[in-house]
């Protein structure tokens, strides 16, 4: 129990820390009206992208049963920005929900492309897969920015690429409370997922209906990237970081760790957010840029302590 008291107090001073900090003081006039229409949504947006792109790291993991895997290393990011880029093209006016529904579909089809090739991967090495994701993910951003560049949309290319929250507004961030109900969703059937990472000979063995769990746990992780990746953008490692982290802490019960991770990675992009408003105060960094360098100090750590098969 003074664990969880510990970490709930220093979540509490997180959220006020982030109502409290910017460029414009809170002790004006306007106060108020800054806190409502800017700081709380900007405060929600990022525990809410945090939650859902650890929940879709976790899920992830246990469909290809590598720990080392998370979203931005199957290329699922730079196939919903495709996704995006052609939608830019053929209907600019597309509303919100159509965006991010196309998005999904993409970021589907590119985690689709990552299992074919994880299948041709030997799992004795843990250590290939997620290499070969990056590798994946390079090439479909590298289509993506040859896309951009010939239709003059580097600009929109990069909003994507670089997750950051400085334009989050009331109004512009309302979708990423629907990563709240992927959670519950994802709670529910949290079991299923558990004995998916076991393996598809296992899992049938079992009873489980592999295929259909899979596409569950595919649909889930698709749709959070989407959201996340169209209000506020890409984050890398917070699906690596905050499942791995919890699992060394309280071990594999996904059921009991999904709150856990999902906390841990709404209170990792938020503290990333804080500092980056904090370090060349008035100006910011993308809290993306901070999460990038601690995820990938994390991600060399777990790639040096992956046991190896012989």
């Amino acid at each position: 129990m003074r664990p969880w008291v510990g970490i709930g107090l220093v979540l509490i001073v997180m959220i006020l820390a982030s109502l409290a900090v910017g460029a414009a003081s809170i002790s004006d006039g306007d106060g108020g009206w800054l806190i409502w229409v800017s700081r709380f949504p900007r405060t929600a947006a990022a525990l809410l992208a945090g939650a859902g792109l650890a929940l879709a790291g976790v899920v992830i993991q246990n469909v290809v049963q590598n720990r080392l895997v998370e979203p931005t290393l199957t290329g699922t990011p730079e196939a919903a920005m495709l996704g995006l880029l052609g939608v830019t093209l053929i209907a600019p006016g597309l509303a919100v929900a159509g965006k991010m529904l196309i998005a999904a579909g993409c970021a589907l089809l590119g985690m689709v492309g990552f299992l074919a090739l994880a299948r041709r991967i030997s799992p004795r090495d843990p250590m290939l897969l997620p290499i070969v994701g990056l590798i994946y993910g390079g090439i479909l951003g590298a289509i993506a920015t040859y896309v951009a560049w010939q239709t003059d949309l580097m600009q929109f290319l990069g909003i994507w690429q670089l997750g950051e929250f400085s334009a989050v507004m009331q109004g512009r961030y309302e979708w990423l409370w629907a990563v709240a109900a992927l959670a519950f969703g994802l709670y529910l059937i949290a079991d299923r997922i558990t004995i998916l990472g076991l393996g598809e000979t296992q899992a049938r063995s079992l009873g489980l209906g592999y295929e259909q769990t899979r596409a569950i746990g595919l649909v889930i992780v698709s749709v959070l990237t989407a959201i996340v990746l169209v209000t506020v953008g890409a984050f890398p490692f917070v699906g690596l970081v905050a499942p791995n982290l919890a699992s060394r802490w309280q071990g594999d019960n996904l059921r009991a760790n999904l709150p856990i991770i999902a906390l841990g990675g709404a209170m990792l992009v938020l503290g990333a957010d804080i500092i980056g408003r904090l370090i060349v105060y008035p100006y910011e960094i993308p809290a993306a840029t901070l999460v990038a360098i601690l995820g990938a100090g994390v991600f060399l750590w777990l790639l040096h302590a992956a046991p190896r098969r012989a």
